[in-house]
């Protein structure tokens, strides 16, 4: 088993106590944590040793909400009004395959492995590529089969859809990095009747996350209120989908009941502030859901709504968003966005047993970011430097389990250029086909 001790490091913990060692070292021995403290590191025979050179050393980042394969729909039609039907359903039903999200998804594990996530949630289409994707990659990820009625493009019915859930359960149920989800895509987009299907089929797989868009639209509000008579929250209360299991994603409609509900259940939150800001959708009301108990992850949502996958760019827009809710300075303070980012995070997951803090016995999952630039300084609190000041480029390493996935910015399990390149082809194709849509609406 080999030994990496890194050494010289400002070491953030992220455990109950917010424990910090600088300068601090991490032993790490295969996969595991195994010891942590100051000053000067044990003697190792044969360990590799990294000098650190003042760094911080954390835990990598759990991205709680994430649309990995829609990286290639970046920027598309961003100052469109309608451009959710009239370029990107179109393009979805026509060109989203196997192979498309297979592109898209490595395009996102690289972004998301150089901006210091080591876990992410995701949910879309032909998911077992993107559990794939991850496995090849080292990413630790929660991979969720999206289930909906709006014409999906890889299936035709729920039968078909619930296939494509047992296929990716059966082929990742033991594996070490990849947990397999099944993925109701919202209330008002699979029913009452396919909510109680899924929970009947979560009540017989306990141990498979469910993961689903909740209260985030008004059209979702107004769906539950006209056909059920009730809030998006009670219908999938009494659907029987509200429970520990389900990572509810956005909740930005959310009443103070709705909050009671969702804490006796003991639901998880992934709060995705950047694209929800961006599409002007309004603001979670994370204080209060936090208050309540319920454990929030931050989310990126997919790269068409909220463009970058990092949360350094979430850090600063949760943080606000909850002192202009709040009227001052005082909610989230940056300390609690790095808890969210990090073991609170991995809470939501149900993961924090296993990462979310640098802890003995804990997976090595961490990451180190420079502190060399000069708008990082000077620093009087670390926290309030990692949420308001670093960027996706201080992040020098990232280990998974005790595999490095980036070392000194070099990717060590994906391959950059090529990446890139057959992105850029999937985005020449959608451009031909937006250039006809374009003219087939002017012809009209």
């Amino acid at each position: 088993m080999s030994t990496t001790l890194l050494t010289n490091a400002w070491v953030l913990t992220l455990d109950e106590a917010l424990t910090e060692y600088n300068p601090g070292w991490v032993q790490i021995d295969g996969s595991t944590i195994t010891a942590l403290g100051s000053g000067a590191p044990p003697s190792v025979p044969g360990a590799e040793i990294i000098d650190c050179g003042g760094d911080v050393v954390m835990p990598g980042m759990v991205n709680a909400h994430c649309h990995m394969g829609m990286s290639v729909f970046r920027g598309l039609a961003e100052d469109v009004d309608d451009r959710l039907y009239r370029y990107i359903l179109p393009l979805e039903r026509k060109f989203v395959t196997a192979d498309m999200v297979r592109v898209g998804t490595t395009l996102s594990a690289l972004e998301l492995i150089q901006g210091g996530v080591t876990t992410v949630a995701d949910m879309y289409y032909f998911e077992t590529e993107v559990a794939k994707v991850c496995d090849q990659a080292g990413l630790r990820a929660i991979v969720g089969q999206t289930l909906a009625d709006f014409d999906p493009p890889d299936h035709r019915n729920f039968d078909e859809g619930f296939a494509r859930v047992e296929e990716l359960t059966d082929a990742y149920a033991d594996h070490p990095l990849v947990t397999p989800s099944i993925a109701p895509h919202a209330p008002y987009s699979t029913g009452r009747a396919v909510m109680e299907r899924i929970a009947q089929w979560s009540a017989d797989h306990p141990l498979v996350p469910v993961q689903m868009h909740l209260a985030e639209s008004t059209l979702e509000v107004e769906w539950a209120r006209k056909t059920h008579n009730q809030s998006t929250v009670a219908v999938t209360r009494d659907a029987g989908l509200l429970k520990p299991n389900l990572i509810c994603a956005h909740c930005l409609q959310l009443d103070d009941a709705d909050i009671t509900m969702m804490s006796e259940a003991q639901v998880c939150v992934a709060t995705n502030p950047r694209s929800n800001g961006k599409a002007g959708r309004g603001i979670a009301p994370v204080e209060k859901l936090r208050h309540a108990g319920l454990p929030v992850g931050i989310g990126s949502d997919g790269a068409m709504s909220g463009n970058t996958l990092d949360l350094f760019s979430q850090f600063a827009p949760v943080s606000m968003f909850a002192k202009l809710l709040g009227g001052s300075r005082k909610p989230l303070p940056a300390r609690e966005v790095v808890q969210m980012a990090t073991i609170e995070g991995a809470r939501a997951l149900s993961l924090n047993l296993k990462v979310g803090s640098l802890e003995p016995g804990k997976q090595a999952d961490l990451i180190r970011v420079s502190l060399a630039a000069p708008r990082l300084h000077p620093i009087y609190d670390i926290y309030s430097a990692l949420v308001f000041a670093a960027m996706p480029s201080d992040v020098t390493h990232s280990m998974v389990a005790g595999r490095w996935l980036m070392r000194d910015r070099q990717m060590q399990t994906l391959d950059p250029i090529k990446a890139t390149r057959d992105a850029l082809q999937i985005a020449a194709t959608f451009k031909a086909e937006m250039r006809q849509i374009d003219r087939n609406s002017t012809q009209a």
